[in-house]
């Protein structure tokens, strides 16, 4: 069911330090920012040649990653993001085995402006995961 792994998204406090790091220090290409506020926050892709990073600033007073920065002040892996071809038949495949999708459970336009999905950390080994429709 799972594709590409699409991305790897890094929350930060400061967008423009974690910006630096990758484009001084790594000497990688990076898109630049774009606030998601339906989402929450702004985001940095790093490309990659097989994949992105997402680098994750919080947007606004409501941010659903100001409480994941608050228990991880130096930032972190905030969650990994899975290409599906059909988001809709992945949804429900997953949540006839079980597993809980977070929000409505209706995709949301994500910063690749393509239908996502998230899947509740604890049915996934404690990761959140992200879906993608390609």
């Amino acid at each position: 069911m799972i594709g590409r792994l699409n991305h790897v998204a890094i929350a930060v406090k400061d967008l423009d330090a974690g910006a630096r790091i990758y484009r001084d220090t790594l000497g990688a290409t990076l898109s630049p920012p774009l606030p998601q506020p339906e989402h929450g926050v702004t985001v940095i892709f790093v490309e990659l040649p097989n994949s992105k990073i997402e680098l994750l600033e919080p947007l606004g007073e409501g941010s659903p990653i100001t409480a994941f920065l608050e228990r991880n002040p130096g930032g972190g892996i905030h969650h990994v993001c899975y290409e599906v071809d059909d988001i809709l038949a992945a949804r429900d495949r997953l949540v006839a085995q079980g597993a809980r999708i977070l929000g409505s459970g209706e995709p949301k336009i994500g910063a690749h402006g393509k239908p996502v999905l998230f899947l509740h950390p604890k049915d996934f080994l404690g990761t959140l995961v992200e879906l993608e429709q390609v």
